[in-house]
């Protein structure tokens, strides 16, 4: 598996991505999407492959590497 191209941990199980990240502007990313953070702990952007790990959730401080992609929860 390859790992994902950058973690961001959060502290509310809702977040939002833009594709906007390490000098990306909101602009020249992607369309603003809704992820969800379900009892895995993570969810994964289905645009950048950002990965959202939930602080104090099942995948925080797990070893991101081994674990799969889930972009399950992603809305509009």
């Amino acid at each position: 598996m390859v790992p994902p191209p950058e973690i961001t941990r959060v502290n509310t199980p809702r977040v939002a991505c833009d594709g906007a990240h390490d000098g990306i502007p909101a602009a020249l990313g992607h369309p603003r999407v809704w992820l969800q953070i379900d009892d895995q702990g993570y969810v994964d952007c289905g645009y950048c492959d950002r990965r959202f790990v939930l602080i104090g959730g099942a995948a925080d401080g797990a070893n991101q590497v081994g674990q799969p992609d889930h972009p399950a929860g992603a809305s509009s």
